[in-house]
């Protein structure tokens, strides 16, 4: 059958030209990332539904350090965790809108990615994603609505171009503000310490540096003191990601502690008093110590350790008396000091994007 040059045009509109329109719609997909894997660390655990992403990073980069996720548009998640403190904050708790204090310091981020179990201090979040908006609502820190955001957002054109080229298929939304910042929190490795180097046998230990590490890790005895470190900082991360009760405050019945943590989140009796295990990496410049800050400098918490704690039922084991002498404190003062990674307290990518 042949067409009429008016059918043959019809048909031209009918057949075609959507077939151009879906051309025209086909969005460059972003690009894959691939993040290092240090030696002797677990495989870092990516959700399927935020694979790692060079323009995912990018975002993630901006909104971390960016007030606008904040109500008044004067803190961000970088007011907290700055780079050089190992995205600590140098606090003994943080403060956020108008100088308001928090319950707790602020906890380093280097190398969260790898912590595939709970994060925060009392584990109330299973993943980065999760754990990543809960600032933005709690009015001691950042204090907003997400409805207020999604609209600051919409209306720059910056994020609407960031957002697109991260997530194309669907732009500007909640989850993938989550999803952004958590592809961020994941470059954020930490393996290039002095320690890291005498693993991989291009440095060595000094001879107090040596004997710090046998105390820590209970190596020498009975030459030298056990010091019961690394049952809870276990290496490579220097934490064992878990939970415990460190003997900071006495509690006779589980349920009077200042602050609950682990327990506040659960409710089991036996979780009460018990807060994340911090990693040791980049310790000696994230002071003050413990979830609250009370101990100003590490000596102070090595003498801590050194008596044994407070008595509560749920005290962990390995929490005891030390009788540890003013030299082996000061080796292991030696040994912690090898575990500040400076390449990772510099890196640039950590840092705030350069300014337009």
């Amino acid at each position: 059958m042949r067409l009429s040059s008016s059918q043959f045009y019809q048909y031209l509109l009918v057949i075609i030209c959507p077939a151009l329109v879906w051309a025209c719609e086909v969005v460059s997909e972003p690009t894959p990332l691939q993040l290092p894997q240090p030696p002797d660390f677990l495989a870092m655990v990516v959700p399927a539904d935020n694979p790692t992403t060079v323009e995912g990073v990018h975002l993630g980069r901006a909104l971390f350090f960016d007030p606008i996720l904040s109500v008044d548009s004067s803190v961000s998640c970088g007011t907290c965790h700055r780079p050089a403190l190992a995205f600590t904050d140098g606090a003994a708790v943080s403060s956020g809108l108008n100088a308001r204090l928090g319950r707790r310091s602020a906890p380093s981020l280097l190398n969260i990615g790898f912590h595939y179990k709970a994060v925060f201090w009392d584990g109330r979040s299973e993943s980065l994603e999760d754990q990543a908006l809960h600032p933005l609502s709690d009015t001691l820190e950042m204090g907003s609505d997400w409805s207020v955001v999604q609209q600051r957002l919409l209306q720059n054109d910056d994020y609407q171009q960031l957002f697109s080229a991260a997530f194309p298929q669907s732009g500007i939304s909640r989850e993938n503000t989550a999803r952004a910042l958590a592809q961020f929190q994941r470059t954020l490795i930490s393996a290039d310490s002095k320690y890291d180097r005498v693993q991989r046998g291009v440095a060595e230990f000094t001879p107090a540096e040596k004997r710090g590490w046998t105390i820590f890790f209970d190596a020498g005895y009975p030459q030298t003191p056990m010091a019961e470190c690394n049952h809870c900082h276990m290496d490579p991360l220097f934490t064992n990601l878990g939970f415990a009760n460190n003997g900071l405050d006495s509690s006779l019945t589980l349920l009077d502690f200042p602050d609950p943590g682990l327990g506040g989140f659960t409710k089991k009796r036996y979780d009460y008093g018990k807060f994340r295990v911090p990693t040791l990496r980049n310790i000696m410049v994230t002071a003050p110590y413990m979830h609250d800050g009370r101990m100003g400098n590490m000596p102070e918490v090595l003498e801590h350790y050194n008596t044994g704690g407070h008595y509560a039922e749920n005290l962990d084991p390995n929490v005891r008396p030390l009788n540890l002498t003013n030299q082996d404190k000061a080796d292991l003062l030696a040994f912690l000091q090898t575990l500040t990674d400076s390449t990772a307290l510099t890196n640039p990518d950590y840092y705030p994007l350069p300014t337009k």
